[in-house]
């Protein structure tokens, strides 16, 4: 297994060259994906917060964390494309 190493590497590196324009179409729609899956999560966490908010003024900062935490997966995911080669 380890002497067929190099071949396995090649083979993968030339599959890789051949399949750019398939790698940038599943970024896409990863970052597509996660984008709907933040907007989804943050439809919830927006209603409760501005309950919250609407009951006790001093829940805004808390609030707002909350609402602005699943962002972060579309961040994520946009860095994840960039570290793709």
């Amino acid at each position: 297994m380890i002497e067929s190493t190099p071949e396995l590497a090649n083979l993968v590196l030339e599959s890789h060259a051949a399949n750019e324009h398939t790698s940038a179409a599943a970024a896409a729609i990863a970052v597509g994906l996660a984008a709907l899956g933040a907007g989804y999560a943050e439809r919830g966490i927006g209603a409760a917060a501005v309950g919250a908010i609407a009951e006790d003024d001093d829940m805004f900062v808390p609030g707002i964390v909350m609402t602005v935490l699943p962002e972060t997966l579309v961040i994520f995911a946009i860095v994840v494309i960039f570290l793709m080669p």
